[in-house]
């Protein structure tokens, strides 16, 4: 028999999330399907990470068929389908090595030693120093909350992880006066998710690379929401074509599986040798044979073509939605199937309509709305959605023209 939700109040669970009042049974394809059999249409994908939707069937076929045979060995070990896994992914992008994690946050961890380890191994320590952007966000643990910068995120957990040095997205003065002979690397993400859907410009990702190049310095990517078929490229870096020295990549590449992996160049990695870095889990046997069976659907002929092709028509309606909705839609953002709407009203609002309306929607920074959903998307499923959006601005919109109650 299906549990009902949980209040807040009954809960054990830490209190560290404002849990919408819905709990989801089953999945099929974009539809999240609760316990009475509402459906709603899923535009959240679990923020970026059900990239094939929910109850996928190569996913599930692959998952259940190596769940009977072997679901952990440890890294002692080697593990085929991890040197499958890594190879195929390095084939289709910049990189030469591969490091699976079991998270974003730990895809970053590998990505911000491996940059510190490459300048001590040339014989130069005191290059530790990572630039970052105002508005980042890089993860959750000590490192990456220091990383992000957010204090919202940072406060009341003791000294901030030194090491980073933040600059304002996009300002070019500011960022080459953060150069000092400390510096080992720059961290971006192409697109900022949780930041407010804001993209860098290529010309801005061209001048870190050519700072990096000047300088000596990795550039990092963060593509843990960008990246795996969702901006409509398999990675976002290729929309600019700046390449970066080391990547960090999740959400997506596991298909609602957790896991994650850095990626680098051969240079990039050479500091990463025995014993400077491990994990308990990541590159388990579970993981890559859904890994590996996402990237069989990701990189079948036409798939990225298509979720382009779907992004255009999305964001096409998004546009005709802003100018019938002027009073809460403010400017449409993002790349590819990761859109954001930037909202006159409190986004809070505007998601709990959405839903309302059998719409599942992300909020973000800058008071954005991100729609994030399955890849497998086509016309019908943008057409309903747009429609529910319609709906949900309508009722912002009623209940602005609402007098206030004495």
């Amino acid at each position: 028999m299906a549990s009902a939700p949980v209040s807040a109040s009954q809960s054990v669970l830490l209190p560290t999330y404002a849990r919408a009042p819905v709990a989801f049974e089953r999945g099929e394809g974009p539809w999240a399907i609760t316990a009475d059999g509402t459906r709603y249409l899923d535009f959240g994908a679990g923020i970026a990470v059900n990239s094939l939707g929910h109850a996928h069937p190569h996913l599930v076929e692959a998952l259940t068929a190596q769940a009977g045979k072997i679901w952990h060995t440890s890294n002692l070990y080697t593990m085929p389908e991890g040197e499958r896994l890594a190879r195929r992914l390095c084939e289709a992008t910049f990189a030469q090595r591969a490091f699976f994690t079991n998270s974003g946050a730990e895809a970053n961890e590998c990505a911000i030693k491996m940059a510190r380890k490459y300048h001590a191994a040339k014989g130069h320590p005191e290059r530790y120093r990572i630039i970052t952007f105002e508005g980042a966000f890089h993860g959750r643990t000590l490192a990456t909350i220091a990383a992000g910068g957010q204090q919202k995120y940072i406060d009341g957990f003791g000294p901030k992880v030194d090491g980073f040095d933040q600059v304002p997205f996009d300002d070019e003065a500011a960022l080459k006066a953060a150069i000092g002979p400390e510096t080992a690397a720059m961290m971006v993400e192409p697109i900022q998710g949780e930041g407010g859907l804001r993209s860098a410009p290529s010309r801005f990702l061209r001048l870190l690379r050519d700072l990096c190049d000047e300088h000596g310095l990795m550039l990092i990517f963060d593509e843990i929401q960008t990246g795996v078929g969702r901006t409509g490229k398999f990675f976002a870096y290729e929309l600019s074509g700046v390449t970066p020295d080391i990547m960090s990549v999740a959400k997506g590449i596991g298909g609602g599986f957790p896991m994650g992996v850095c990626l680098a160049t051969e240079e990039a990695a050479s500091g990463m040798t025995l014993g400077t870095h491990g994990t308990t889990f990541g590159g388990n046997p579970l993981a890559m044979a859904v890994g590996n069976a996402v990237l069989d659907v990701i990189l079948a002929p036409g798939f990225i073509d298509h979720v382009a092709q779907t992004s255009l028509r999305l964001k096409q309606s998004l546009a005709e939605l802003k100018d019938k909705h002027p009073d809460v839609i403010a400017e449409i953002r993002g790349e590819g199937l990761m859109l954001g709407l930037k909202l006159h009203t409190l986004n809070t609002d505007f998601v709990a309509e959405a839903r309302a309306a059998g719409l599942l929607v992300v909020a973000a920074g800058d008071n954005v709305v991100r729609l994030l959903p399955p890849l497998i998307i086509g016309e019908t499923e943008v057409a309903d959605a747009v429609s529910r959006l319609d709906r949900a601005a309508g009722a912002i919109e009623a209940a602005l023209k609402r007098p206030a109650a004495e």
